[in-house]
């Protein structure tokens, strides 16, 4: 069992507050934008205009997605409280991954680039960036999981956690974090293996929609569908599209040298 004490406001100046959460979240974005930028350097169909576009394009709209995700999540709060349903309190991850891809497809069809390759590109940076996202998430107590004894349990005891204090959960979040660095490093080996072009993005959604339906059962979340949380409910619908188009169209290439 560990002890997890850390104040989840990194500071305050007068009345604004910053999370450790935020903090990561924005590491998470530079980290994503910084892999696309490797990218370039390596040569292929990308350009410094680009990426910085497609983060143009990305960026808000994924904070606009991850915000009305959370909404939707917690409609019947949000119903009786409408002033919070503008905030900066409450993402969720779901949302800022296709609220992103919705903005940069858009920015694809308008400046004729190829969705699939751009999707590609990010697909490794993405989990990798998640990874980083959910560290912010551990610290600040939120998306923790269900009350357990295992040895691995974490307890949060700073009265500003948004976990449970003193109650042993399941360290859902840290389970993230290394399922997404093993997904990045299988994702990442990948890259340049699967055709046609926005593949190796499918097999990201796959991955992470398998991983949101096994964690939710030992997850802290509101009953959405059938007794399935939200992002259940959304990853077996992803899994409907995304398995049959990778089994009837993905086929593996020889890598290109670079």
């Amino acid at each position: 069992m560990f002890i997890i004490s850390i104040n989840p406001v990194a500071f305050s100046i007068g009345d604004f507050t910053v999370r450790w959460y935020g903090i990561m979240v924005a590491l998470a974005v530079l980290t994503l934008v910084l892999w696309a930028m490797r990218e370039v350097k390596r040569g292929g169909n990308l350009s410094y205009e680009t990426v910085l576009n497609a983060a143009l394009a990305g960026i808000p709209a994924g904070i606009i997605g991850a915000r009305l995700f959370h909404i939707i999540d917690h409609l019947s709060y949000y119903l009786q409280n409408p002033g919070q349903i503008i905030g900066r309190d409450g993402l969720a991850i779901y949302g800022g991954v296709l609220g992103a891809a919705l903005g940069i497809w858009l920015y694809s069809r308008f400046s004729k680039k190829s969705f699939g390759y751009l999707a590609d590109v990010l697909a490794p940076g993405i989990i990798l960036a998640q990874a980083i996202g959910r560290v912010g998430c551990l610290i600040n107590g939120c998306c923790y999981g269900l009350e357990t004894s295992a040895f691995c349990a974490v307890v949060y005891t700073h009265p500003a956690s948004l976990a449970p204090l003193g109650v042993p959960v399941h360290p859902t979040q840290l389970y993230e974090i290394i399922y997404n660095l093993l997904a990045f490093g299988l994702l990442a080996s990948l890259r340049g293996r699967l055709k046609p072009d926005g593949s190796l993005f499918l097999g990201y959604l796959s991955l992470y929609a398998l991983w949101r339906i096994g964690v939710g059962f030992i997850r802290e979340g509101t009953p959405f569908l059938f007794g399935l949380h939200e992002a259940q409910v959304i990853s077996l619908i992803i899994l409907a599209v995304t398995i049959p188009v990778l089994a009837l169209r993905t086929r593996w290439v020889k890598k290109e040298p670079g």
